[in-house]
């Protein structure tokens, strides 16, 4: 009976470990599966994060490059506003200075005429008698053909100063009329550039402002990236804890059985020394549950991140620098139309320089400013034939011999000019 009482209460024992440690089992299985699905979430959430950031951060790259171009650009325009600026001030005292000059021409003018007209009354209203007899007063013939000769000779005289006269007033008139003509269209050009200036200044206010959306965009996501970082380490920690606590659970329950069984095997050994004399001899056998659960071990898991003088080149085509001169000069005496490419019906500057070139199979764009970034840079002294002449607001073809052919402006049209009529800003070879 003594026997029987034992073995039940280390049954009991025995019992009693499995149910705790199977309720502990079932709570803390609960707990890590809660906390592996919390892991998960946060970790999806941070790859889309991740994702949002690289989308962000691509499109922040791609803006950055568009303000660095609007940037150079507004740059170059004002380098030509500035050469066009100092361009307008030599213009302007060019235009004073031949003001004075035809006011100076229209004085002398006036009083070569007056001092003819002077001279003419006192040859003929003092009256015919007087010039016959001091003309017949002659002794000789010879002195009558010196005396004739010498009245012709002034009037001849003061015919030709005043021819002169006149030839210099009209000249300097046409100079004039070409330097208020040239200033006027600096003008023009210098009120397109303040458009384009002001309309540049808008672009990159509207880039900068979309990049700081971009900016606060990015931080929000980076701000999200970090609070689901956040999560997936406090999830790390819970399930390391319920690892923790599972094996410590184990351990405990393995205690147990391991107690109750030695518990039994001392019943047994009693038991069957008190049953000398019976020639049975009962021998306590221990089996002991070898099973082991070791819970595997979870290590961090943060997701993906996602990482944020002499320049003369060789030419490059076929074409002869001389063939598009010649062919350009046809058309010297066409209009100047503003947009225009036609070479017969009229075309500007770029449009001209872009149909030349056409011809030969040479694609060009329609803008002087950006012809000034088309083929290699050349130095003036090394120019040839064919070679591009950029200037604030305007681009020639080089002739050869310090002249260009080019569409000049509505008043002249198409026409030829000295290569240094105005500031060169830059030499382009396209050949």
């Amino acid at each position: 009976m003594k026997n029987n009482s034992v073995h039940r209460k280390a049954a009991a024992l025995m019992l009693a470990a499995v149910l705790g440690f199977t309720g502990s089992q079932n709570v803390l299985a609960g707990n890590m599966s809660k906390a592996k699905d919390e892991k998960a979430k946060a970790e999806q959430n941070l790859d889309n994060a991740n994702n949002e950031i690289e989308a962000i951060e691509r499109k922040q790259s791609q803006l950055q490059g568009e303000i660095d171009a609007k940037d150079a650009e507004l740059v170059n325009l004002l380098v030509n506003m500035g050469i066009l600026e100092d361009e307008l001030d030599a213009k302007s005292q060019q235009l004073d200075e031949v003001t004075v000059e035809l006011k100076d021409a229209q004085v002398s003018e006036k009083k070569q005429y007056e001092a003819m007209k002077k001279r003419i009354q006192f040859m003929y209203e003092r009256g015919d008698g007087a010039m016959v007899e001091a003309i017949l007063g002659s002794e000789d013939m010879s002195e009558f053909l010196n005396r004739v000769e010498y009245v012709s000779e002034i009037y001849n005289y003061d015919r030709r100063l005043l021819t002169q006269y006149q030839a210099t007033v009209k000249q300097v008139a046409e100079l004039k009329t070409t330097v208020e003509t040239e200033k006027a269209e600096m003008e023009a050009m210098q009120e397109e550039y303040a458009l384009q200036q002001q309309s540049l200044e808008n672009v990159l206010a509207e880039k900068r402002s979309q990049m700081g959306s971009y900016d606060n965009q990015l931080a929000s996501a980076q701000a999200a990236a970090a609070a689901y970082k956040q999560t997936i380490a406090e999830q790390n920690a819970i399930i390391k804890e319920e690892e923790r606590k599972a094996r410590e659970a184990e351990e405990k329950a393995k205690a147990a059985r391991q107690a109750a069984a030695s518990q039994n095997s001392a019943s047994n050994n009693s038991g069957n020394s008190g049953n000398a004399g019976t020639g049975n001899e009962q021998g306590g056998s221990s089996s002991e549950d070898g099973q082991e659960t070791s819970g595997g071990s979870s290590g961090d898991s943060t997701g993906s991140t996602g990482g944020g003088g002499g320049q003369n080149p060789s030419y490059s085509t076929g074409v002869s620098g001389s063939d598009v001169v010649n062919y350009a000069c046809q058309f010297v005496g066409n209009p100047y139309v503003w947009g225009g490419t036609s070479l017969t019906n009229g075309a500007d500057c770029s449009g001209f320089v872009m149909s030349v070139f056409a011809k030969f199979g040479i694609s060009l764009p329609h803008s002087s400013a950006a012809l000034q970034g088309c083929g290699q840079a050349v130095s003036y002294a090394n120019a040839q034939p064919g070679d591009l002449i950029c200037y604030s607001g305007h681009v020639a073809i080089y002739m050869g011999g310090g002249r260009i052919v080019h569409a000049q402006s509505t008043a002249v049209g198409i026409t030829t000019s000295s290569a240094t009529y105005r500031t060169i800003v830059c030499v382009r070879r396209v050949l």
